[in-house]
């Protein structure tokens, strides 16, 4: 008989109470209601001062003199389903923010904090399989960083990364003994972020970033029966972007990102008691695709547009054994809205929505579908000077 074993992930609160549920896999588009207009199309033209998370080399790039501050929260609407049973928990929190400061004309500071991924469901009733499945995971990232203006071309940018995240687990597998809830546990990681955006011409902008391996702490549970421990780093992620402004009011951005989940998501070693256990999530990489579009319509009104595709981590030969983490959709599209308040202050607005995606297994069991579509409404106020 074919061993299953299913891990079910639920993540505790950090210091601000948010669940942050992605759509890329598990990771964000965007960090601000800016970013997500863009449908995350935003590592050559830099949208705001959470560039620091995306591209540290961008800040370099943003037009302010001394300091620029953005301070959002946005709303996520995630309804799935397991098996045709819907998940009961449908909306979540999630809070974001950062801070640019000029030093002079060649050095920028920066730092931000946001979650950047997550996944989970809450289903009473799994036909066909388990009875109850209850899963959530979170990735909270806080980033200092800065920005070098090398020339009037060039400019570099690198970010350290503090890590933190919060996981409980729950196993069950009846062949192998296994039936163990574990309570919540954090743990804090590190990794760094490099980047840099290239002037080509007035009109053409280049910019790359990548994101090192998050190396995470082990999570440890003390349980009656011993000691249980896993570790779960956070991908590699490199992408590359190309910014064209055919004016001063529009502009249009492509960026390309790989993510490498297969280094972190393909299989996890549980120690436990009683030995090791693989669990076997098998997340392919992924290559995502991001279009966005900015117009200024007038002074005070710029109005965005994007478009983001990134096909499932999770294929049909690993459905099973990832009913704790829904992270299938593939298709997004989103819209934003910047309005100019004063001089110095703004207001931003976007919508995204990631279309319905359903992936099925085959098994002795009968077919086993997971499916998922989401809402996410962005807000943000931002103050330069």
């Amino acid at each position: 008989m074919k061993k299953i074993i299913q891990l079910i992930t639920v993540a505790g609160m950090s210091a601000m109470p948010f669940l942050a549920q992605a759509t890329n896999g598990d990771q964000m588009l965007g960090v601000s209601a800016t970013q997500w207009g863009m449908g995350g199309a935003v590592v050559a033209e830099p949208q705001d001062a959470t560039t620091v998370l995306t591209n540290p080399a961008a800040l370099a790039d943003l037009g302010f003199e001394e300091v620029r501050f953005d301070m959002g929260f946005g709303f996520l609407n995630p309804p799935r389903k397991v098996n045709g049973t819907e998940s009961d928990s449908d909306l979540y929190l999630m809070p974001a923010g950062a801070a640019a400061f000029r030093v002079n004309e060649r050095l920028t500071f920066g730092m931000g904090m946001a979650g950047l991924s997550g996944m989970g469901v809450d289903v009473k009733f799994v036909p066909g399989n388990n009875p109850q499945v209850v899963t959530t995971k979170q990735f909270y990232k806080i980033a200092p960083g800065f920005a070098y203006r090398v020339n009037e071309r060039l400019s570099l940018g690198a970010a350290f990364n503090l890590d933190y995240q919060s996981l409980a687990m729950a196993m069950y597998n009846p062949a192998m003994g296994l039936d163990r809830q574990l309570p919540q546990n954090q743990v804090y990681g590190y990794g760094a972020t490099f980047g840099l955006t290239y002037q080509v011409s007035p009109k053409v902008r280049l910019g790359a970033a990548y994101e090192t391996k998050q190396n995470m702490d082990a999570f440890k549970w003390n349980a009656n029966d011993g000691r249980y421990e896993m570790t779960m780093d956070a991908p590699p992620k490199l992408t590359f972007g190309v910014a064209y402004k055919p004016n001063e009011d529009m502009l249009v951005e492509m960026d390309i990102k790989h993510i490498w989940f297969s280094d972190v998501l393909d299989q996890i070693i549980l120690t436990t008691p009683s030995g090791s256990v693989p669990l076997n999530f098998g997340w392919d990489d992924q290559t995502v695709i991001a279009i966005g579009v900015q117009k200024q319509v007038n002074p005070k009104t710029t109005l965005r547009f994007g478009y983001n595709y990134g096909k499932s981590p999770i294929g049909t030969e690993d459905v099973i054994n990832n009913f704790g983490s829904l992270a299938v959709t593939e298709q997004h599209l989103t819209l934003g809205m910047t309005r100019n308040f004063s001089k110095r202050v703004m207001g931003s607005f976007s919508y995204a929505h990631a279309f319905n995606n359903e992936v099925s297994q085959e098994t002795g069991m009968g077919e086993q579908t997971i499916e998922l579509e989401q809402n996410i409404f962005n807000f943000q106020i931002s103050y330069q000077h």
